[in-house]
């Protein structure tokens, strides 16, 4: 009986070395698991990463040469912001959504013009500055235009006069200053 109280207090002994052995393996276990789906999660992102990286570096040079297209066309805007008809507009609901949205809408309007017209943006600058020119041309002639009107219609008016005061007298000579006088002031 001895013996067998002391083997079944080996055995517990041996059964509880046993339970802690399996608890720290199970919990070694899960780290290893974790260890590894962290490594194929790192994999995944790298490799994702790299498809990334080999699809947008061609796009770096494109977006360089957008950013200097936008600092040009902002400064375009800014010089004619004062033309543009700002009192009429209404932004309905979210301003940010608003903004956001037409944000979105430019870049693709600017990729679409870019795509459509790479050559021209050269030719168009050169319109832009003989349109301006053409205003100012045409602003000068309207200028002088309106200082002939006015002396025309001031020659007109001296003209009429003269002509006036020429019938006055045919008629006073013709009819005598007497009768003349009656149908003026009678």
């Amino acid at each position: 009986e001895k013996n067998l109280s002391e083997l079944e207090k080996k055995a517990e002994q041996n059964l509880l070395k046993l339970r802690e052995e399996k608890e720290r393996q199970r919990e070694k276990l899960s780290e290893l698991k974790h260890e590894i789906l962290l490594k194929e999660r790192e994999q995944k992102l790298s490799e994702a990463l790299d498809k990334q990286m080999e699809v947008l570096s061609p796009l770096v040079p494109a977006c360089d040469q957008f950013k200097e297209q936008y600092k040009s066309f902002a400064v375009s805007l800014d010089a004619t912001r004062h033309e543009l008809p700002t009192k009429d507009i209404h932004i309905g609901g979210d301003r940010q959504a608003y903004l956001d949205e037409l944000q979105k809408q430019l870049t693709i309007t600017q990729g679409l013009l870019t795509e459509v017209m790479p050559s021209f943006s050269g030719e168009g600058a050169k319109a832009c500055s003989m349109l301006k020119e053409l205003k100012e041309v045409a602003q000068k002639l309207d200028k002088e235009l309106e200082r002939s009107f006015t002396q025309v219609q001031n020659l007109s008016f001296e003209v009429s006069k003269e002509v006036s005061l020429h019938n006055q007298l045919l008629c006073e000579e013709k009819h005598g200053l007497d009768v003349v006088k009656q149908w003026y002031f009678s």
